[in-house]
This record gives C-alpha cells, sequence and structure tokens, in this order.
C-alpha cells in the first residue's frame, strides 16, 4: 500500500503562483512514476503531469509553460510549481502514484486550487 498526501491548495489571484507538495509512505519502491491530476465543479478529473522514477516527465497541453512537475526522491515528495494561473485552473488537485507491475494506482484525497480573478 502506498499513501498519498497533498498540500499547499489555496487561494491566488490570476496571474500568482503556487506549490503543490505530495509525500508518499508505504510500499513507496513500488511506484513507477507519480502525477497530478484535477477536477472542476462539474467536470470529470483530468490529467495534468507526470514524472517517472527515471526522471522523465509529460504534460497536459493546458498547463505546458506554466506548470512544472518535480520530485525528491530523499523526501519522498512530488512537487507542482503551477505559475501564471488562470481561473480556470480552479480545481481540487489530487496526487497519483502508479505501480504498474500490478496494475494498482493510488490516489491522495486532494487540494483545492482555487484561482480569483
Amino acid at each position: 500500500q502506498v499513501q498519498l498526501v497533498e498540500s499547499g491548495g489555496g487561494l491566488v489571484q490570476a496571474g500568482g503562483s503556487l506549490r503543490l507538495s505530495c509525500a508518499a509512505s508505504g510500499s513507496i519502491f513500488s511506484i513507477d512514476a507519480m502525477g497530478w491530476y484535477r477536477q472542476a465543479p462539474g467536470k470529470q478529473r483530468e490529467f495534468i503531469a507526470f514524472i517517472t522514477s527515471g526522471g522523465s516527465t509529460n504534460y497536459a497541453d493546458s498547463v505546458k509553460g506554466r506548470f512544472t512537475i518535480s520530485r525528491d526522491n530523499a523526501k519522498n515528495t512530488v512537487y507542482l510549481q503551477m505559475n501564471s494561473l488562470k481561473p480556470e485552473d480552479t480545481a481540487v488537485y489530487y496526487c497519483n502514484a502508479g505501480d504498474y507491475s500490478r496494475g494498482v494506482n493510488y490516489w491522495g484525497k486532494g487540494t483545492l486550487v482555487t484561482v480569483s480573478s
């Protein structure tokens, strides 16, 4: 089992920045990649970014050039630096960890990001 705890959400004005953190614990040796998803009110959860254990990254087109995912292996933590935030970035942001060999996905409880115009 893997436990994920997100932090760093809050209220920010458009154009501002926030950094989200996701601390992983438990069977972290089984994790192949970690990422971020978000879910806005009335919408489906959508992919934002992921980073593999080897450091490869991928981003949704909607956040490319504005968001950066990174990881601190010593702290078992993944970060999402969000710059140039827009009101449409308002959502609950969820951390995800994937164990590809077992086909298992783990999720955190989410952290709310609100961007005011």
